[in-house]
């Protein structure tokens, strides 16, 4: 099978950074799935494990945690799928990844791709939906069927891939979204998301927001790093919660958490399938759930470019983007 692999982890702009590779087609046992991959979208975890480092592969190593396809093959325990079924999924950090022809992965962490999307558009989708639906419903316990409706939420990093779909879902489950943007093509891409208020991340935070009104707010998604944290602290209401993303060296004083009794939780949507948790299968039910929203018109996909065909030149262009920090969405290639 074709695949987009390297062996050295060099720079994005090195030629052999990502190289075009033939490697032999796997074969799904227990509850795998083999997908025939037809699109992937880049992630700043792919950045983050691509990056350069004193180490060479024995092998080629395929990466990507992002993906659409079709179902070619299944193994003997699975109950989930049949051949032939459209699947959108995220995949398994532990595991060989998505920038491949075809691709094993765990059904219980796949859903039924939204019919009404090309793959292009739901390879989008599934990482940044996981990491947003369970970092709102599952960490802060906000209730998504609109329980919390009034409330207020700062989404910073509110224009990336994964605070474009928070906002989405935010709105969905009724709370007054302050999303943070920089950009004059970002404060438009996060109003046209649903965003109730923008403010600069690039200026004073706590300023700002409580020009908008708010002298607390109920909760904060932190989805770029850590360098906010002192403002998120000031900002956060007695007892409300705030939870991030980013594995952080910097400096967290939690003094003002403690005298506020506010909450802090971590977000990693791969902790299910690396340490194959009892409920691993929520990630199936999450995803099917996201589809029947997309259907229904209440999310729409992220999808800002798309290169075809998927090969080492199209990816290193893929992330060359996402690494400048300036991809609005989610880039994704689109066919072998």
């Amino acid at each position: 099978m074709k695949a987009v692999a390297f062996t050295h982890y060099l720079p994005i702009s090195e030629p052999n950074s990502f190289l075009d590779v033939d490697l032999p087609t796997p074969t799904p046992s227990g509850r795998d799935v083999l997908v025939a991959v037809h699109a992937v979208a880049i992630n700043p975890v792919d950045i983050k494990v691509r990056a350069p480092k004193d180490k060479v592969e024995a092998t080629p190593r395929v990466i990507g945690w992002d993906a659409s396809g079709m179902v070619q093959a299944v193994g003997p325990e699975v109950t989930l799928f049949k051949i032939g079924d459209p699947v959108y999924y995220a995949g398994d950090l532990t595991r060989s990844g998505s920038y491949a022809q075809f691709q094993l992965v765990d059904e219980r962490i796949v859903g039924h791709k939204p019919a009404s999307l090309s793959h292009a558009k739901a390879a989008a989708l599934p990482l940044t939906t996981i990491t947003a639906y369970e970092a709102f419903f599952d960490r802060l316990r906000i209730n998504s069927d609109g329980a919390n409706a009034g409330q207020s939420i700062l989404i910073v990093g509110a224009s990336g891939g994964v605070g474009s779909i928070g906002i989405q879902l935010a709105k969905r489950a009724g709370l007054k979204v302050i999303a943070t943007a920089s950009r004059v093509e970002t404060v438009a891409w996060v109003k046209e998301l649903g965003a109730d208020f923008v403010v600069n991340h690039k200026e004073h935070l706590v300023e700002q927001v409580r020009a908008q009104g708010f002298k607390f707010v109920d909760y904060i998604a932190i989805f770029n790093d850590m360098r906010h944290w002192e403002a998120a602290v000031e900002l956060i209401r007695p007892q409300g919660g705030i939870v991030s993303i980013d594995d952080t060296n910097l400096p967290m004083p939690m003094a003002g958490m403690k005298t506020k009794a506010a909450s802090l939780h971590w977000e990693f949507m791969f902790a299910r399938s690396m340490h194959q948790t009892p409920d691993m299968i929520e990630q199936h039910h999450l995803l099917n759930f996201v589809a029947k929203e997309i259907e229904a018109g209440h999310i729409r996909t992220t999808v800002s470019e798309v290169l075809r065909p998927i090969n080492a030149t199209n990816m290193r262009k893929a992330h060359a983007l996402v690494e400048s920090g300036k991809a609005i969405g989610k880039i994704v290639l689109e066919e072998f």
